[in-house]
């Protein structure tokens, strides 16, 4: 095997190689893989960690809430604090007739009223009859107005009633709504059923709408809407919306029953207030007296409201704490301390009783109505889930870009170490190439002079003319020897850098005829035929004499040694703009594109010159490279496969050159 085989890889190095380093890579990717998935999970069971534990808070602090309220009902009662009324709660004591009391925010309507017993029917016979059978209004309003002075306020409030009526009748406008006043005023009293205040301030609403002054009217009105809304008279629910429904006709401009707004929906919440007071007094009527101690909570869910119900009591009276959302936000937002999370409270129905609904893809922790014994399924997330989705993609992102510059690292690593490896093998090729070419250099023309000085010495040759031809071909070898040890000597220093140019002002013209000259008195010129086209009219350039004859001379030799023996070669010289061209042109096989850059490298030879057997070292083409830019020049090559070759040296001119 030849030494230089030693050298050229096996033939499944590189993909050895690339398997060895891949492998482990592609288990480094995994590996950063499953702990990406890892840390991820991690993250997520982080945040809900946290939210565990922001919901068992919740839990505790929520119990707590609800046991101090059932131990405090009966002293919530006697309460006059105005903050149950801002905060959006009461408090109310119930026996089986209805209400018996109620502490706190306004009570629109009771679920039940007492009976007022209406005085007797003789008591208006006197007044009724001059009214009805005579026809006369004012006796009757005479009756009617000493009935209104007695200390009896129902027979006083019946009174008033029919005074202002017959008092209308005689087109007594003033009159009547002077009355009607003092109905409004009467309180404690009840008409028909209905309270007196309420009826005086409807009828003189209607009345003043009818005299046609609609402001007094309309205020008349705001007054009983107010008075209403602040649960002023204990009326039934039916009653209630009827007379609230007046209210707002009398006042169509007002803003405040059916408008939006806020004051809109506290109007609703105080409605679902006493709606919840109506179904816990139901509740109590049919399952509170069964027991003999009877209490506990609930949620209900009340135009679309939840509405919070405590109560305790006893078959014979019932005290409840009736809370709806405005309370529970605002009176218990220190019980869901840690302020990253958001809570959600939800009744047995599944309505949303608190808090905002949280996103379908957040982490939740939940606690179930039924494991906690609270009236509602309580629901914790991150107040900013996308916040938390963030964190972990950003921490997502870390890792992938750690992970990815750990493998750019492995495959950029294990690229530049499988090319530093080719390249050194490539290199090593190379050297062995020119080792190998450099003594075939020496070996051929050693060969003949050892056998021409043999002879000579041991006076074989007998022939003067046959011995002064010996001594010419000993002094051509050792000449092309010299030629051959300096060329190798001079691309040393251009390679390391420390040659040295010395430049003169020649003329290009007389330089290249001269070099062509001494190529054809030279075996590699003997008998070629070189054609050469000097221009006469070039520019001189500061050129090394010595140096540039070197490259010339390397550029006539490849010349002569790529082309057939009869093959001319072309020398032409011309101008490019402020540079100076010498071409030398070949009829040889031509160099493919591929290899115009590699064949200027030193220990580069092109495949036809391998596969065609020419000698040469490989440093040729780079010597006239280095000697060519040292001048300030380029080279350039134009080939075609099968049509030749033309190296062109372009130097600047004298001018031009610095």
């Amino acid at each position: 095997m030849a030494p230089r085989d030693w050298l050229r890889p096996p033939r499944f190095a590189l993909p050895l190689f690339l398997a060895v380093t891949l492998c482990p890579a592609a288990a480094l990717i995994w590996l950063g893989w499953r702990v990406l998935d890892l840390d991820q999970a991690l993250a997520r069971q982080q945040v809900r960690d946290r939210l565990e534990y922001a919901a068992d808070l919740i839990e505790a602090g929520l119990e707590r809430e609800l046991e101090a309220i059932g131990a405090h009902i009966p002293a919530q009662l006697v309460s006059s604090d105005e903050a149950f009324s801002r905060s959006g709660a009461l408090v109310v004591a119930l026996t089986s007739g209805g209400l018996e009391a109620h502490g706190g925010a306004p009570l629109l309507y009771a679920p039940a009223v007492p009976d007022n017993t209406e005085p007797p029917a003789s008591t208006w016979a006197a007044g009724e009859l001059h009214e009805f059978r005579d026809g006369d209004y004012g006796k009757a309003a005479t009756v009617f107005h000493a009935l209104a002075a007695s200390d009896d306020r129902r027979i006083r409030a019946g009174a008033l009633v029919r005074l202002a009526r017959n008092l209308r009748k005689a087109n007594k406008p003033v009159e009547a709504l002077e009355t009607y006043r003092a109905l409004a005023d009467l309180d404690n009293a009840r008409v028909g059923g209905e309270p007196a205040a309420l009826v005086g301030l409807e009828a003189r609403c209607r009345l003043l709408h009818d005299l046609g002054r609609p402001a007094e009217a309309r205020a008349e009105a705001a007054r009983a809407r107010a008075d209403l809304e602040r649960g002023r008279w204990p009326i039934e629910r039916t009653a209630f919306l009827f007379h609230y429904e007046q209210a707002e006709r009398c006042e169509p401009e007002s803003q405040n029953g059916g408008g939006e707004g806020d004051t809109a929906s506290n109007h609703r919440d105080a409605l679902a207030l006493a709606a919840a007071v109506d179904i816990l007094w139901r509740d109590w009527l049919e399952t509170g007296r069964l027991q003999a101690e009877w209490r506990g909570r609930r949620s209900v869910w009340i135009d679309n409201r939840g509405v919070l119900l405590v109560w305790q009591g006893s078959p014979e009276r019932l005290v409840g704490f009736v809370a709806g959302p405005e309370y529970l936000a605002t009176q218990w937002r220190r019980v869901w301390i840690d302020q990253r999370t958001s809570m959600t409270l939800i009744d047995g129905d599944g309505h949303r009783v608190l808090g905002g609904t949280p996103a379908s893809h957040a982490i939740q922790a939940a606690r179930l109505a039924t494991d906690t014994r609270l009236p509602w399924t309580i629901r914790v997330a991150s107040a900013e889930p996308a916040q938390e989705l963030a964190d972990i993609t950003r921490r997502r992102r870390l890792l992938l870009a750690s992970l990815g510059l750990v493998g750019f690292l492995v495959l950029a690593g294990s690229y530049f170490v499988a090319r530093a490896i080719q390249r050194e093998l490539a290199v090593a090729r190379l050297q062995t190439d020119f080792v190998s070419a450099v003594s075939h250099e020496f070996r051929t023309p050693l060969t003949s002079m050892r056998h021409l000085a043999e002879l000579l010495k041991d006076g074989q040759v007998g022939n003067e003319s046959r011995r002064q031809q010996y001594y010419e071909v000993l002094a051509r070898e050792a000449e092309r020897l010299h030629r051959f040890v300096e060329t190798l000597l001079n691309f040393g220093r251009m390679d390391a850098g420390a040659e040295q140019y010395r430049f003169e002002r020649e003329d290009p013209a007389s330089l290249v005829l001269q070099i062509v000259g001494e190529f054809r008195a030279e075996p590699p010129g003997h008998g070629r035929r070189i054609n050469v086209s000097p221009n006469g009219g070039l520019p001189p350039a500061r050129i090394d004499r010595e140096a540039f004859a070197r490259a010339f001379w390397n550029l006539l030799d490849n010349a002569a040694k790529y082309s057939a023996d009869d093959a001319p070669i072309d020398v032409e010289l011309g101008l490019e703009g402020s540079r100076i061209a010498i071409s030398v042109r070949d009829r040889g096989s031509g160099i493919p594109a591929a290899e115009h850059k590699r064949i200027f490298e030193k220990f580069v030879r092109g495949a036809a010159a391998r596969e065609s057997g020419v000698k040469g070292t490989g440093v040729g083409l780079a010597l006239v490279s280095h000697v060519v830019r040292g001048h300030g020049g380029d080279v350039r090559l134009t080939s075609d496969v099968g049509g030749g070759s033309t190296f062109t040296i372009l130097i600047p001119i004298a001018e031009e050159l610095t």
